[in-house]
């Protein structure tokens, strides 16, 4: 009888602490990337990824911890276990697909063309952009979309979108390539963006845009990534995701609606 006492006292120990360990996850954003995420000026993060990523925590029973990283180590950050998943407005592409696996889409995507007010810019192809200075964020299916459709310009990538924002409304670039709602958001709502407007048709290729916007964990996390879709398949039903999705966008971006 004392024996098994002493076996389930080490049973129930065991189970403790394997329940312990998986009480916290770790959240791996950019922080650069409003409005979806952005670090505060008491230096936390926030922002519509942020929230949406806290909200399924809470409905898969687990406290996470916000990890901010560079958008061109943000997936091997994951990979060398630095964070558990990712939610930082990543598109779900086939070319991602081949080092991580996806969760379902959080929201829809489409990518935009941003040109300064009175440039007179009208025409998209590599003609009519041939020697023009274009910018985009390095690492981005945005970079990978400038790169393949105007070989003949002057391509700028940068480090993180607020500098390439920066240069745009300073006047050092011609035009940019952004992810539609964030260019939406700073040209409509920053002071420098007045500079610029949105131009064209949305880019909408699948090639570059994939499926949409998802969370991003390690090929082996097949538990992690089936929780989390219940957790957002919930959020979405009783109306959490719209709350959030009110308190950033004037559309529901799930639907682009």
């Amino acid at each position: 009888m004392k024996l098994r006492n002493i076996l389930a006292s080490a049973i129930l120990v065991a189970t403790a602490a394997q329940t312990a360990s998986a009480e916290t996850l770790r959240l791996g954003t950019e922080g650069a990337y409003p409005p979806f995420n952005y670090i505060e000026a008491d230096g936390k993060i926030a922002g519509f990824d942020v929230e949406i990523g806290l909200e399924l925590c809470k409905r898969i029973g687990v406290e996470c911890d916000l990890v901010a990283q560079d958008w061109d180590g943000i997936i091997p950050g994951l990979l060398a276990n630095k964070y558990d998943f990712i939610i930082a407005s990543m598109f779900i592409t086939e070319e991602r697909k081949k080092q991580v696996d996806f969760t379902d889409p959080y929201y829809l995507a489409a990518m935009t063309h941003v040109v300064p007010k009175g440039a007179g810019i009208t025409e998209f192809t590599n003609d009519a952009l041939s020697g023009k200075v274009i910018g985009a964020q390095s690492g981005t299916t945005q970079a990978d979309f400038i790169e393949a459709t105007y070989p003949d310009a002057d391509i700028r990538l940068y480090p993180t979108q607020d500098e390439v924002n920066l240069d745009m409304a300073s006047g050092r670039i011609d035009m940019q390539v952004g992810d539609m709602l964030p260019m939406l958001d700073w040209t409509t709502k920053s002071d420098d963006g007045g500079c610029c407007e949105l131009a064209g048709e949305p880019i909408t290729d699948p090639a570059f845009v994939g499926e949409g916007v998802g969370i991003a964990v390690r090929q082996e996390d097949d538990d992690l990534r089936e929780k989390l879709n219940a957790a957002l398949a919930e959020i979405r039903a009783d109306g959490t995701y719209k709350a959030i999705n009110d308190k950033y966008f004037d559309i529901d971006v799930y639907t682009m609606k």
